[in-house]
């Protein structure tokens, strides 16, 4: 039996149609929708070179606040789906936090959209969602 289910959800459809199928697949789980904030992305946006940093702390804030924006309209979707989801907010890579928090948090199902925002793909399959399912302890659905 499935008790709790991981979506990780950005703003793209597929991570919608994820939360859709999670909450409706599984309707008694607990699930959990996790936005990753990879440093990288923020550190990419400062023009860090030689160790200077500009506007370091704005470009970070920038990014936990789309976070929580993505993370607002999940728990938006999920109520008009007549569900409750948690929500989480994690700063690392986003296979790898995906990965670590189900195995830390005793996930039993991912369910993760084919393709994110970032548009970084292979040829089928997006590039976070074939890491998760190759590295994940877990069951994972990936929704197209």
């Amino acid at each position: 039996m499935t008790d709790h289910v991981l979506v990780p959800v950005d703003d793209s459809i597929q991570s919608t149609d994820a939360l859709e199928f999670a909450c409706t697949e599984y309707p008694d789980a607990t699930i959990t929708a996790i936005h990753a904030i990879d440093p990288g992305d923020v550190y990419a946006a400062t023009g860090v070179e030689g160790g200077a940093m500009a506007n370091y702390e704005q470009i970070r804030d920038q990014h936990e606040q789309q976070a929580e924006t993505v993370l607002e309209a999940a728990r938006e979707q999920a109520t008009e789906l007549g569900r409750e989801i948690e929500t989480e907010q994690v700063v690392g890579g986003v296979s790898r936090s995906i990965v670590d928090y189900a195995t830390e948090h005793d996930v039993d199902h991912i369910a993760i959209g084919s393709h994110g925002r970032t548009g970084a793909s292979r040829i089928l399959l997006g590039s976070v969602a074939e890491t998760v399912a190759r590295r994940s302890p877990v069951p994972v659905t990936i929704v197209r």
